[in-house]
């Protein structure tokens, strides 16, 4: 069987999947694309109810720094 090709990817079919599980939520990071690119698709399971963002990949840099302001900042608390 023939490997789809990005422009054939089914906007379900992630590229790559990360899990985090904690206390009673379970995070799940999923690059995806579809015909605008690729992005985050950043989904919180909390007994069953999900919500989810999207993040393009563009402000991938900028959310990440954004991330680690804030983690620097709470260390310091």
């Amino acid at each position: 069987m023939m490997e789809p090709t990005i422009g054939d990817r089914m906007p379900a079919e992630p590229i790559a999947s990360e899990k985090i599980a904690f206390e009673r939520k379970v995070f799940f990071l999923d690059l995806k694309e579809n015909q605008r690119g690729r992005f985050m698709k950043i989904t919180e399971d909390v007994g069953g109810r999900r919500d989810s963002l999207m993040l393009p990949s563009g402000a991938f840099k900028e959310f990440l720094q954004a991330l680690e302001r804030l983690v620097e900042f709470e260390g310091k608390l």
